[in-house]
């Protein structure tokens, strides 16, 4: 596992070392050829440019920072720092659309007539061509080693490519038809950069809010423990980020009532295992949910339990259903969906109706959070 973190780190490390060379170099030449042929448009481009080799300096010290080891104050890692970098990459690129509607504008109210070349041309279609080749690659490197930075910098390239490609088409439209939409351009150009800034900052927020967990992920981890000859069912599986890639969880399993403590012991412990193994994950604590399997009329019980609960279309799930006929207890959790804005009503529903079905019973029914699928 150690070695695959490295390996991640050298490749966005890496990735990132190529987008700043990269940019440096169109900056370079776009800031000589914007100059000359006195275009807006190309400078805030290049100004661009300088911008995403800032960017990518960051992910780089944001991904030295993620890779420390864990320490007394900070047991869980430091893999958050990634969502830092990428937070202060969205804010750079706000700020870089910011000051270009400005300029811009400044250009409305008074104009300059660019003078555009052959040279400048042909620069702006390599720029475009090296930003798209670098987009891409950027993105698919971000995808493979799930960093939001990279995946970031790969979709401001593309943005860039897009940019370049409308500047393109103006200095063509002034050559041809004597036309300048160098300023305008500038505030389109700003507007789209603005808005991806925002985007980004919205996205990075959530993460560090806490999202729900992916489908994928989920339902693979609940297949791999559900896989164990004595694991009946896997639910409430809950994990907590440190990072990307990096997740504490914990999770209940249902497994028969005859089962003993050194037996529970050996299998949580071997499902900690191979749910690390397989999928990264650790899981700090496996909780337990007992069957009844001794006893035909706890399972009438628990079908006609099921069909009430499950007449309710937003309840999702049921599970943990345990009797006690010695204390005359029944315990069950139900997971009732988030969109449903009646909860407690749905609840209180259901309550009535399995106690009035067994009177001489008392309920402990739980209502579980919708934290994965």
């Amino acid at each position: 596992m150690e070695k695959s973190k490295k390996g991640r780190e050298s490749q966005i490390i890496k990735t990132s070392i190529i987008g700043i060379l990269a940019n440096i170099f169109l900056a370079s030449f776009k800031a000589v050829i914007g100059m000359i042929s006195n275009s807006i448009a190309i400078v805030l481009d290049a100004v661009n440019n300088l911008s995403d080799a800032l960017s990518s300096i960051i992910t780089i010290v944001g991904t030295k920072l993620a890779g420390k080891a864990p320490d007394k104050e900070h047991p869980y890692g430091h893999g958050r720092a990634e969502y830092l970098s990428a937070m202060l990459i969205s804010v750079i690129i706000l700020y870089a659309g910011t000051t270009s509607l400005i300029e811009s504008i400044k250009k409305i109210i008074n104009p300059e007539i660019p003078d555009y070349n052959t040279v400048s041309l042909i620069i702006l279609i390599v720029a475009i061509v090296v930003k798209i080749v670098l987009g891409i690659y950027v993105q698919k490197v971000g995808k493979k080693v799930n960093s939001e930075s990279l995946i970031d910098s790969g979709k401001d390239a593309l943005m860039d490519s897009i940019i370049s490609t409308s500047t393109l088409i103006a200095a063509i439209i002034f050559i041809g038809f004597g036309i300048s939409l160098e300023a305008w351009l500038g505030i389109i150009i700003s507007v789209v950069i603005i808005k991806a800034g925002i985007d980004m900052i919205r996205s990075t927020i959530s993460q560090i809010i806490g999202e729900r967990i992916e489908n994928e992920v989920s339902t693979s981890i609940k297949q791999t423990v559900s896989s164990f000859d004595k694991v009946y069912g896997a639910y409430d599986l809950i994990l907590n980020n440190y990072g990307p890639s990096i997740y504490l969880g914990s999770i209940h399993i249902e497994v028969e009532d005859i089962l003993k403590a050194s037996e529970i012991d050996e299998l949580t412990r071997n499902i900690t295992e191979e749910v690390y193994n397989k999928h990264g994950v650790i899981l700090t604590a496996i909780g337990i949910y007992s069957i009844n399997t001794q006893d035909e009329e706890i399972k009438q019980i628990r079908n006609q339990i099921s069909k009430i609960v499950h007449s309710y279309k937003s309840v999702l799930q049921m599970h943990g259903f345990y009797v006690n006929k010695k204390e005359k207890s029944i315990s069950f959790d139900i997971i009732i969906d988030f969109s449903d804005k009646n909860k407690e009503q749905v609840y209180k529903e259901i309550y009535e109706k399995v106690e009035k079905l067994y009177p001489k019973y008392s309920f402990k029914i739980t209502i579980d959070f919708d934290v994965s699928d």
